[in-house]
């Protein structure tokens, strides 16, 4: 159980939610297959493949949402519909109008649709109930989305906020590359992006490339910006930070990797070593990168703005 990508979220020091309150709430919405005529569905699953919804290891809580979509292109039914259309009117002696041809085809994707293959995908999200983070493992803030707006209809509260600091990863992530130094506690590694401000969006990209060199600072006096750089913490776990400050890519190193070794006497031993090894590692690590980015904005306004979909609680 290692997370790949972290889609980030603040919840309230003392949020008022146990486990099994927790638990509860998810079994209100749990995952069913499709039925023959849903081209989708979306439900709470068991992270470790048994009953429980919430997966809780040393005060770290872990939830799966899962999905299931029917695969019918629309091309198919297009393809259906016309020769099912070009035959009617040959019978008939004049072509269908358009909303004749509209009708066949709903009526084709209706029949077509309990035959169609479906696809299953989860998505996991940990919950800090203490430190007050929600993290989705997400490659985007749309694909997280789907696991907040299904919180949102499940939990009676959900006072989620975005996360936001005093600084920018734009500008800082910047200042790092111009002053070819790290904050405290990190090292920069060798993948990075800038892109122009301008309206060409001109881009350059290194991928294991020192970035210390003349040629990135001539990149960012010309009016290029980073929107995405590599960096390592405590030489413990790498990743990408981006603009949106979403943490990419993560790679648990060998020194943290090697500690699972003999923890894992069976399939569910070496979960709960893996998710509690992982969820210790972020701990540092969030924090680390907040304070490095100036530290947590608190202003008011900010906190109003950024509370998701509208005025807690949801």
């Amino acid at each position: 159980m290692w997370f790949k990508n972290l889609q980030l979220y603040r919840l309230p020091v003392g949020w008022d939610m146990t486990v099994e309150k927790l638990e509860e709430q998810l079994a209100k919405k749990p995952f069913h297959p499709c039925g023959s005529q849903d081209m989708e569905s979306r439900g709470w699953l068991s992270p470790l493949g048994n009953d429980v919804l919430v997966h809780a290891v040393g005060g770290q809580w872990l939830i799966a949402l899962g999905f299931e979509h029917r695969l019918l292109p629309s091309a198919v039914v297009k393809d259906e519909a016309d020769e099912r259309a070009a035959e009617m009117a040959e019978r008939q002696g004049y072509k269908l109008g358009r909303k004749q041809l509209k009708e066949l085809r709903e009526q084709i994707a209706q029949e077509l649709m309990p035959r169609a293959f479906t696809r299953r995908k989860r998505l996991h999200a940990w919950i800090d109930p203490v430190g007050g983070w929600l993290a989705v493992d997400a490659p985007s803030q749309a694909r997280a989305e789907d696991v907040l707006e299904q919180l949102r209809h499940t939990l009676d509260s959900f006072p989620l906020t975005l996360l936001r600091t005093e600084r920018s990863p734009v500008s800082a992530m910047a200042d790092w590359l111009a002053g070819s130094e790290a904050p405290a506690g990190f090292t920069i590694d060798q993948d990075c992006e800038l892109r122009s401000v301008t309206e060409d969006k001109a881009a350059v990209r290194y991928v294991r490339h020192p970035l210390e060199g003349d040629e990135i600072k001539a990149h960012l006096e010309g009016g290029k910006l980073p929107t995405r750089l590599a960096l390592t913490f405590d030489d413990r776990v790498s990743f990408v930070l981006t603009e949106k400050l979403e943490i990419k890519r993560i790679d648990f190193l060998d020194v943290v990797r090697d500690q699972i070794d003999g923890q894992g006497e069976d399939a569910e031993a070496l979960f709960n070593a893996e998710f509690a090894l992982m969820t210790g590692e972020l701990g540092l690590l969030l924090p680390a990168v907040v304070e490095a980015l100036g530290g947590e904005l608190k202003t008011e306004a900010t906190a109003s703005s950024a509370v998701l979909a509208g005025d807690p609680p949801f």
